[in-house]
């Protein structure tokens, strides 16, 4: 009897745009466009980012007064609610809860799981904390052991863990480089045919 498959998509450059370019974009802070495509290493990535907000005096709302412009990717709803329909779908980020809340609403609140900044009262970010060590990678190990097939999809770097722990991995609007580097797992732009290549998954 085959396993239970579930569905683990990154969210930020698969589903709604890179929250930090549209910042960067924003602020004309040009530094703030570094992305995980950019820096592997997820903690000195966040680190570069606080020291530079600290820089220029920016805390939580003037990044929450961004995000509330930002819709998710044209398809993206519609390709979730389809996916939603036939299997259980979990969005695992490296994103914080403080800054995904008005994305999910826009989403359908699909289930996220994600992580938590640490802000003072002043609105300055102070620190961040990150769910688990390795959160993508531990998230679709632990739902393996619950008896889960995972079917991981990421865009960046710090998507291939999920993708190479999992039985079905893809690519999805992922960098050249990246799909250079991993030409096992296939990589798609669109969304329909990325649903297919799920759906067959799926039903494998």
């Amino acid at each position: 009897m085959s396993r239970q498959k579930i569905v683990c998509l990154d969210m930020e450059g698969v589903l709604v745009p890179e929250i930090w370019i549209a910042f960067a974009k924003e602020t004309g802070i040009p530094e703030l466009k570094k992305t995980t495509r950019d820096e592997p290493d997820y903690n000195k990535l966040m680190n570069y980012r606080l020291d530079i907000l600290r820089e220029h005096g920016l805390g939580l709302k003037e990044i929450q007064d961004v995000i509330s412009k930002i819709d998710p990717l044209e398809g993206a709803k519609e390709f979730l609610d389809e996916l939603r329909s036939i299997t259980q779908v979990i969005i695992i980020s490296d994103t914080f809860e403080q800054f995904a809340a008005p994305l999910m609403k826009k989403l359908g609140y699909p289930t996220l799981f994600c992580n938590t900044l640490e802000v003072a009262d002043n609105g300055e970010i102070t620190g961040f904390k990150m769910r688990v060590e390795k959160s993508k990678y531990s998230t679709v190990k632990a739902l393996q052991s619950i008896g889960f097939d995972t079917i991981a999809a990421g865009d960046s770097y710090n998507d291939l863990g999920m993708i190479q722990a999992s039985p079905y991995g893809f690519l999805f609007k992922s960098t050249e480089q990246i799909k250079k580097d991993y030409p096992q797992y296939e990589a798609f732009d669109e969304f329909d045919e990325f649903l297919e290549a799920l759906k067959k998954a799926i039903n494998d």
